[in-house]
């Protein structure tokens, strides 16, 4: 198991943990440090890293950006966050337009399907919220996935767009409030490359990630090697399985993030 777990979701954004129950998922895994990388959120403390039950929790983000004139989304983790003005105000903009976006998914949903999916939009509120909703209601002839294929996914009929801030603004925002930006999964995009090749800009990339496929990791590497970058990794939980990515102990203290 690794030593620290930098990508992990809560009840904050699309996870299912609530904030204490980390320590306890951390110690079932064998975990010292965890990441909390909600989307779009920050942590309801100002720390950059805080300590429970003997597991260290760093202050985490992960905010989706746009690169420019690409049309390409892709995901930056923030870690070590001290919160500034300037963030606060992005992640509350994001915020407002991702409960008028959720409310116009579920609305759509609903007349579609002619169902009540009984969800209340608040913060943190996201797709996969709808998706769970759907899969509960055994009456609906479409589970978690088939929701996404079907319904809610890219291009789907009750797909709807949001909001997304440019890569540039992305990175200035999370630079001055994170002691370090990494650029999640690179190879879960459409086009791995360019979004490597937008890394040079960043401190990390995430390395160790737990693909749903085979993978090589070679232009990963090559592009941490090629502009002297860190290394992050994580299992980008979204249940109660921590763990199963992430860095050794020697991989995190090369970070300088704090420990416990």
């Amino acid at each position: 198991m690794p030593y620290a777990d930098l990508h992990v979701h809560t009840t904050r954004s699309d996870g299912e943990l609530e904030l204490a129950e980390i320590p306890v998922a951390a110690r079932r895994a064998g975990v010292d440090v965890v990441a909390l990388t909600d989307h779009d959120r920050l942590q309801p403390f100002d720390d950059s890293v805080v300590e429970r039950d003997g597991v260290a929790i760093v202050h985490g983000i992960e905010l989706r950006v746009e690169i420019e004139g690409s049309g390409r989304r892709v995901d930056l983790l923030g870690y070590g966050v001290e919160p500034t003005d300037a963030l606060d105000g992005l992640v509350e903009r994001i915020q407002r337009n991702r409960r008028e976006r959720g409310r116009a998914i579920v609305d759509c949903v609903e007349d579609r399907l002619g169902v009540d999916l009984g969800l209340t939009i608040d913060e943190g509120f996201g797709r996969p919220h709808v998706a769970r909703a759907i899969d509960a209601h055994s009456e609906i002839p479409h589970d978690y996935e088939g929701a996404f294929d079907e319904l809610i996914g890219d291009g789907d009929p009750c797909f709807v767009p949001r909001e997304i801030p440019s890569f540039e603004r992305g990175r200035t925002v999370l630079g001055e409030a994170c002691s370090i930006v990494s650029l999640a999964h690179p190879l879960r995009y459409r086009d791995p490359e360019r979004a490597l090749a937008r890394a040079a800009d960043l401190d990390a990339v995430e390395l160790h990630y737990p693909y749903a496929r085979d993978v090589d990791l070679t232009p990963v590497e090559r592009t941490i090697e090629r502009h002297d970058l860190l290394a992050t990794g994580g299992s980008d939980a979204h249940d109660d399985e921590l763990g199963r990515a992430g860095l050794t102990e020697a991989a995190y203290r090369r970070l300088g993030l704090p420990a416990r």
